[in-house]
């Protein structure tokens, strides 16, 4: 049980709040240990030129980037890649200005899912943002932008701008509850550094999304796919071939059973042919503990920093090995969010994944052109046409092996796994500075308590 003796005067910091899950929060307990700070403190308020959240508006999709903004959720701020695919109308959509998002802000979700902080680099720019994101933006007072995210994204930062939360079934916070937010003006040379970090992390990421998207234009180009009409029939004879003589007609009208159709009529090899192995572990008892090896689910693997706080105990959890995950192996989702696939890269290897997760280790084409190929939309919606189960999809490791890989010209071949190389490079090290970044802030902090 934990208990905390409170003082009269913190009621008034908390705008006179009794429960129990505020004052034994993070929060409260990270605005004592500031008070042990050798530096002066500021406020969120202060270092920002302006707080906001979106206005609420009526969401209008169409398709593309013609008539719409690309259209960003709390979910996928956080995600390494943030394209969702959704777009919303740029005739129907008022106050836009208001939703609109640029770089160097700092986003950060204020509903279900609290307190996930995001640093906006280059690719966010002119996005459509959801309402339930709290828009920060810097106006570098006394603070450096990136030393400012760096704080925020700490674990530090993470209890005081969840303190405030809200509600029942989904919580929420609002731009007014953390204006007040206390921040230590740490000596000049310390908050350059740590801007530094945070700004050559955007640049890092910038540079790794831009590498993996001419890798994938460059293998979809060359595929020369092209959507056909929506209606079909299909014969009993195309049935009784299919794999496992499934009936169901969402299997054969769906665009990714398109896409294996075409992928099979030039050359190709299916995954299982070209791959020492696909499997995922068996389901096991989970122990969890405070300091064990790092245990991710299918939505981490996906996020920008795929980390988790959930830990295996190493002693007790059998076939350990057998969770892990190599470096050049390719993750794949395959229960309830189908068919998204990363690239393990340095930080991720050596980790332990959930049997949710398929693993591919390839050996005979070249893993950078087999992720490029795999991530594309076209990848992604050919994995996906396998799906099976209704309340939560599902697929398995020999549906994946069924995976029809385009055998294109070597030279193509060759470029984009280069080019996703130079991907995982600049990636990896975004990741690296980031983490180091904030946890340089970390450690300031605690060194105030010895």
């Amino acid at each position: 049980m934990k208990t905390v003796i409170i003082k009269n005067s913190w009621f008034n910091d908390s705008d006179l709040r009794l429960d129990a899950s505020y004052h034994l929060s993070d929060g409260p307990l990270t605005k004592l240990l500031l008070r042990n700070s050798p530096y002066e403190l500021t406020t969120l308020a202060a270092e920002s030129e302006r707080i906001f959240s979106g206005n609420i508006f009526k969401r209008s999709y169409v398709e593309g980037d013609k008539y719409g903004w690309p259209y960003l959720t709390g979910s996928d701020m956080v995600k390494a890649d943030i394209d969702s695919g959704k777009f919303i109308s740029k005739k129907y959509t008022t106050q836009s200005d208001n939703l609109l998002i640029h770089k160097d802000w700092i986003l950060i979700s204020c509903s279900g899912t609290l307190g996930n902080c995001v640093f906006t680099n280059n690719d966010f720019e002119g996005r459509i943002g959801t309402h339930d994101l709290i828009r920060i933006i810097p106006n570098e007072r006394k603070l450096l932008r990136g030393y400012l995210y760096a704080y925020l994204s700490s674990k530090y930062g993470y209890g005081l701008l969840t303190q405030f939360s809200y509600g029942g079934v989904v919580k929420h916070i609002e731009p007014h509850h953390i204006q007040d937010l206390p921040i230590p003006i740490l000596p000049t040379a310390k908050i350059q550094e740590i801007h530094d970090l945070i700004i050559e992390s955007a640049n890092s990421r910038v540079k790794a999304n831009r590498y993996l998207k001419d890798a994938q234009s460059l293998v979809v180009n060359a595929i020369k796919f092209k959507k056909r009409r929506v209606s079909c029939a299909v014969s009993f004879k195309t049935i009784s071939k299919s794999h496992q003589k499934r009936f169901e007609a969402q299997y054969f009208t769906s665009i990714g059973y398109d896409i294996r159709e075409h992928i099979k009529s030039g050359k190709f090899k299916y995954l299982k042919d070209i791959s020492k192995r696909i499997f995922r572990p068996g389901i096991f008892k989970r122990h969890y503990v405070k300091n064990g090896i790092e245990f991710l689910g299918g939505s981490d693997i996906v996020k920008n920093i795929p980390k988790s706080e959930k830990k295996l105990s190493i002693a007790q959890t059998k076939h350990l090995n057998e969770m892990k995950i190599l470096e050049n192996w390719i993750l794949v989702t395959c229960g309830g969010t189908i068919g998204h696939s990363v690239l393990v890269n340095k930080y991720l290897a050596g980790k332990t994944a959930s049997q949710h997760i398929l693993r591919v280790d390839s050996d005979t084409i070249k893993n950078g052109y087999l992720y490029a190929f795999m991530s594309s939309h076209l990848g992604l919606k050919a994995i996906q046409s396998f799906t099976y189960g209704s309340v939560i999809p599902q697929i398995e490791p020999h549906h994946l092996g069924l995976l029809p890989i385009p055998l294109l010209d070597e030279h193509i071949m060759d470029n984009a796994h280069e080019l996703v190389m130079e991907y995982k490079k600049f990636i990896s090290a975004a990741i690296e500075k980031e983490l180091k970044a904030i946890d340089l802030v970390e450690k300031e902090i605690e060194s105030w308590q010895i």
